[in-house]
């Protein structure tokens, strides 16, 4: 029978920081036997800095690493090991980094936490987790554990349990810039015998320029400038916030520290032009280094980890790596935590994983992580490793049923209308003949989140659409609880002569931009935009209907409430319209907009 904890009293909505490695797995129990750990908790161990020099693309690169070694293991009695690296802006001795390789080692795992290229006393550029970089020297680090070389002062590690000569039973895990460098390694070393990537991405040109258009092909987003630059200006200042600074750290004067292809990226994405051939050739280097392009190199068992509270990294994206690596016939299953880079990392509410606080086995999410590496590492076959799917539900307190789980997503399976008179009807039948219309500004006139909140320590204030630069549709209120699990979908027909005129001048940026989103209006009229996270969409042509996929979420839509759909102008978290381009939503019964959603239980 399964242990069940008590969880404590729901996670507060806090803004994590850039520099975002492990972070809180926000867990509450459900049953789901825990595995007896390696070794217990508070086994010892010790921790030896160890510095390599490895062959990274075609640079030349130091990694400065520490090796964590549980007591008690040697060549007689080795173990597997767990690799990991930071968050973006980290390094090996932050505080979330650090504490995997301590956590790991009190459990029987050896440990070899490092410096990711770029970043703390490491060499070499930011190259965005590029596999033939990134994945590269994280390889000549499995090389380390497999015994076939030494650090560079000549520390060995013959004392990692081999599955052959030269090839370890090594695990990877960690968070954001450390999640998605675990499948770049894994597409370039086919040693690595399983992954737990945590709130990272699919495809950085989605993450940095999304756009929610289904099918949109080549057309670029919108730029999702406040995110892009803050980790941008991290990046660049780590030349200047490093002592003894590494030469090969250093690129030029107008691209200081990430790799020259990186930086003529942001460049563009600031420019607020889209030029057809030039924008093409960008984006696909932001997705060449995007775990989008090289899954198919992936075989090593996934547990993919991502945070709802995430306007960086949202839900769709582990979605769309999981449904990949599904689709390949790849170990991978799938959990929602609560906590992302929107809020709950730095201050997890009790009950929640906190590698900080070492508590693995007392959260739902740690103790799948260490069935997995149970599974996977010590090869224990009869370990269950859990359901494909889970998720957290914040509405509920009974700490017994706070996770929920399935063996898919929820379908589409509830469906609303766009009425021509503001109402979000419930059938077709409903919708009344009607126009509406809004026009944007040359200012952002409306708001989702600051995405630096967390680490400026400003207000954020709360979500706001200006009158007259939106349009909204409405539901009656809902007679029972609606759980929205997944992303919802929304197929839409607008009138924009001045867009229509505009798209054909061949720069993208003159296509019309609109944001789409889905509130929650409580009877008292309080409004609630889910974790903040709306849908950018640059039309790929507005003399034609087009899906839009919002972000995932999971909210329950309670008793009384309304459901609120809005597309508007602007966003002020976003780059926007290149012009004034008015926009006409037309509805009548045979022709209207519709908007689909995701209900758990269908």
């Amino acid at each position: 029978m399964s242990r069940r904890v008590p969880r404590s009293p729901r996670a507060r909505r806090t803004r994590g920081p850039l520099a975002l490695a492990l972070g809180a797995a926000l867990a509450a129990p459900l049953a789901l036997a825990a595995p007896a750990p390696a070794a217990p908790a508070t086994a010892a161990y010790t921790v030896t800095p160890v510095r390599f020099t490895v062959r990274a693309g075609d640079r030349t690169c130091a990694v400065d690493a520490d090796l964590y070694r549980p007591a008690g293991v040697d060549r007689v009695r080795p173990a597997p090991a767990v690799l990991a690296t930071n968050g973006f802006g980290g390094s090996k001795s932050d505080g979330q980094t650090a504490a995997i390789g301590k956590a790991f080692a009190q459990r029987g795992y050896v440990s070899l936490v490092y410096s990711g290229l770029g970043f703390g006393k490491s060499g070499c550029l930011v190259s965005l987790d590029d596999p033939d970089i990134d994945g590269a020297a994280a390889s000549r680090l499995i090389d380390f554990l497999a015994g076939r070389r030494a650090a560079d002062d000549g520390t060995t590690a013959d004392f990692v349990t081999l599955d052959a000569a030269g090839d370890p039973r090594v695990g990877m895990i960690g968070g954001s810039y450390g999640g998605a460098v675990q499948l770049a390694t894994a597409a370039v070393d086919r040693r690595v015998d399983a992954l737990v990537p945590m709130i990272t991405w699919h495809d950085l040109a989605y993450s940095l320029n999304p756009n929610n258009a289904v099918g949109a092909g080549d057309v670029p987003g919108v730029f999702k400038w406040q995110w892009t630059n803050g980790f941008y200006l991290i990046g660049e200042g780590q030349p200047l916030l490093s002592p003894a600074l590494d030469p090969s750290r250093v690129n030029s004067l107008t691209c200081l520290h990430f790799v020259t292809r990186a930086c003529e990226t942001i460049r563009t994405l600031n420019s607020g032009r889209f030029p057809a051939g030039r924008t093409a050739d960008l984006l696909d280097y932001a997705r060449g280094v995007s775990p989008v392009s090289y899954l198919n190199r992936v075989k090593a068992p996934t547990l993919l980890i991502q945070g709802q509270a995430d306007t960086l990294f949202n839900l769709n994206e582990a979605t769309a790596t999981y449904k990949t690596l599904k689709a390949q016939g790849r170990p991978a299953k799938m959990i929602w935590q609560s906590a992302g880079h929107s809020g709950g990392v730095t201050d997890p509410a009790a009950g929640e994983l906190d590698l900080g606080q070492g508590n693995l086995e007392t959260s739902y999410t740690g103790r799948r992580i260490l069935a997995w590496f149970d599974r996977y590492l010590h090869r224990r076959t009869a370990t269950d490793t859990g359901p494909d799917f889970a998720y957290y539900r914040d509405w509920i307190d009974d700490p017994w049923r706070t996770y929920a789980t399935a063996d898919r997503l929820p379908a589409l399976s509830r469906t609303f209308y766009l009425s021509g008179d503001g109402t979000l009807a419930g059938r077709r039948a409903e919708v009344a003949r009607g126009s509406r219309a809004y026009t944007n500004w040359l200012i952002p006139t409306s708001h989702s989140e600051s995405s630096l909140a967390g680490i400026t320590g400003l207000p954020d204030p709360a979500p706001y659409d200006t009158k007259g630069t939106h349009l909204a549709w409405t539901s009656a209120p809902l007679e029972r609880p609606l759980d929205v699990v997944g992303a919802p979908r929304a197929t839409l027909k607008v009138v924009s002569p001045a867009a229509e005129r505009t798209q054909r001048s061949g720069d993208a940026a003159d296509k019309l931009v609109l944001f789409a989103k889905l509130y929650d209006i409580a009877p008292d009229g309080t409004r609630t935009l889910v974790h903040r996270l709306v849908a950018p969409v640059r039309v790929p042509d507005v003399t034609r209907s087009f899906t839009v996929t919002l972000p995932g979420i999971v909210h329950r839509y309670e008793q009384g409430h309304r459901l609120r759909f809005v597309i508007a102008a602007a966003d002020g978290a976003y780059a926007g319209n290149r012009g004034v381009k008015p926009v006409t939503v037309v509805s009548e019964p045979g022709d209207t907009g519709v908007v689909e959603l995701p209900v758990a239980g269908g």
